[in-house]
């Protein structure tokens, strides 16, 4: 399974692209930079999109990704119902942009909505797809994705710190989750529902002490204009715990 990071931030500029990852080049899981990201050939080889929250930040290039395969879909897009529900009354709604579950053809859109259930497991391409409630500040999910070898990772999405019963469901061989702010912004940090280095480790204690191991650890949407003093803070934290963890960047490709 190879793991790219197309967007690792959670602010837009010409050198850092909003939340995106992409799977073995054919499933992606949140579509900030997901656009902008890949030319239009790479884009057709996605076959499938899993949605994790309803921000914008993750959900702004479907617009533009549903015109790009305007002929050439269907795509399944998974999500939280509410979530799909939003993305139709705000976003596709022949008002902002044009409806790609409609078009080009009732019988064959582009975009194909599939609402998915918490903690029901179900097969997507190929890939055994686990959505887990995740700590947000609006209902979200994390996806534990498994390949047909066996190999898996666990994407958290956004999220605060989140009960221990979290780590009793997943068993990943990577995990991707987020650090947005540095630790001195820890207050707004949980009351917005994000991770700081400091509320990472604990999550990563938790996680050890439920599992019995701790995975490598990728982390993304990072606020750009902090990135320094989180990367310093991300390094003490996998010193003190003698631990893997990556700071994500646009390009990155992991193997898992």
């Amino acid at each position: 399974m190879e793991l790219e990071i197309l967007g690792a931030h959670n602010c837009e500029s010409r050198d850092t692209k909003l939340t995106s990852l992409l799977i073995d080049s054919t499933v992606a899981i949140d579509v900030g930079g997901f656009t902008s990201s890949l030319s239009l050939e790479a884009q057709k080889r996605v076959r499938a999109i899993l949605i994790t929250h309803r921000h914008f930040d993750h959900i702004r290039d479907l617009a533009t990704f549903g015109m790009n395969i305007y002929s050439s879909g269907p795509v399944n897009i998974y999500a939280l119902e509410s979530v799909l529900d939003i993305i139709s009354a705000h976003l596709l709604n022949d008002i902002v942009y044009p409806d790609f579950r409609k078009k080009p053809l009732p019988e064959k859109p582009a975009l194909k909505f599939c609402p998915l259930e918490p903690n029901k497991e179900i097969i997507i391409e190929e890939y055994t797809v686990l959505p887990v409630t995740v700590n947000h500040n609006v209902p979200a999910i994390g996806y534990q994705v498994t390949s047909p070898d066996g190999k898996s990772l666990f994407y958290t999405g956004d999220t605060g710190r989140n009960p221990s019963s979290l780590w009793e469901v997943v068993s990943p061989g990577l995990l991707v989750t987020e650090v947005t702010l540095p630790n001195k912004f820890e207050s707004f940090a949980q009351d917005t529902r994000h991770l700081t280095p400091l509320l990472l480790k604990q999550e990563l204690i938790d996680f050890k002490r439920v599992k019995g191991y701790l995975p490598p650890v990728v982390t993304i949407h990072i606020n750009p204009h902090l990135e320094v003093e989180i990367k310093e803070e991300i390094a003490q934290v996998a010193t003190e715990l003698a631990t893997n963890i990556a700071v994500g960047y646009e390009g990155m490709k992991v193997i898992i």
